[in-house]
């Protein structure tokens, strides 16, 4: 029995964009990056109780409980009008649940999907309950045919990732952008650890995809195609997964950038693959 604790976003039981195969996916709450672009920005931030969704609540699924927002799951109609008035970038309806809460849940999905997922938010933010749900999938005889992936953005430390090096069978990291001015303004943040992250992992055998998303005018790909080109190739045998940017969902001024399509995505593609990077995966469809 474990009561390692993890503050959760939400589970999707049956995911199939998520890691190979049908998965279920954890999204945990908390981000140490603030992408403009964010697609989930809900999970990036923690409710500080300050009540500007209670009463704003159509469904009256939120209340205030001696100084605690508090969420009737029952009640609530999923419209998300907190979310989007949250000035935390966080949501009410976050649970925290056990690893063997959690357990439970894959038990019930083991026989309909491949694996777990870990996402966010920033999945690793929470990573001592990572680690210990992952060895617990491992230890139990049902569940350790599941493969465990993590979905990070890849500011973990080397230390880190040495904790889930064990127990993880795979990572899929982002590269927001090449330039670290350009990832500064995209994300908050340098890029440098994140570099060093991906290498560490494609060294170690651990990197499962490499993600670059394209977003019209922001992202800096094309323009650094010579070195990301050297760097993808000094990765070895990884997947690069290109995903196309949409508006849908996000906050801020990233609601008026243009959404991607096939004419920003397959000129990438092609000048990756005239300098030999070959396992390039393209979007499956662009909104």
């Amino acid at each position: 029995m474990s009561s390692r604790c993890a503050l959760v976003s939400n589970i999707i039981p049956f995911s199939c964009v998520d890691g190979p195969g049908s998965r279920l996916t954890l999204f945990l709450q908390g981000c140490n990056l603030r992408c403009k672009n964010c697609h989930n920005p809900w999970t990036i931030g923690h409710c500080n109780d300050c009540g500007e969704c209670v009463s704003s609540c159509p469904h009256g699924a939120l209340s205030v409980l001696n100084g605690q927002v508090i969420w009737q799951e029952a009640v609530c109609q999923q419209c998300d009008t907190c979310l989007k008035l949250c000035p935390q970038q966080a949501t009410p309806m976050t649970r925290t649940l056990t690893v063997d809460e959690v357990l439970q849940q894959v038990t019930r999905a083991a026989p309909f999907i491949e694996g777990i997922t870990v996402s966010g938010g920033e999945a690793t933010t929470q990573l001592p309950f990572i680690v210990e749900l992952f060895s617990q999938l491992n230890a139990t005889p049902a569940l350790k045919h599941l493969t465990c992936l993590v979905d990070s953005n890849g500011e973990l430390g080397i230390n880190g990732w040495e904790k889930l090096r064990p127990v993880c069978d795979g990572v899929m990291v982002d590269l927001k952008a090449w330039d670290d001015e350009v990832h500064l303004a995209l994300t908050g943040r340098s890029n440098a650890r994140i570099k060093a992250s991906i290498r560490w992992l494609a060294e170690k055998r651990m990197l499962a995809e490499l993600r670059l998303l394209v977003i019209p005018g922001q992202t800096d790909y094309l323009q650094a195609i010579g070195p990301l080109s050297e760097f993808i190739r000094s990765l070895g045998d990884v997947p690069l997964r290109l995903n196309a940017f949409h508006a849908h969902g996000v906050y801020g001024e990233a609601q008026t950038w243009r959404s991607a399509g096939a004419q920003d995505v397959e000129p990438l593609a092609q000048a990756l693959n005239d300098r030999g990077i070959s396992e390039i995966i393209l979007p499956a469809l662009y909104l």
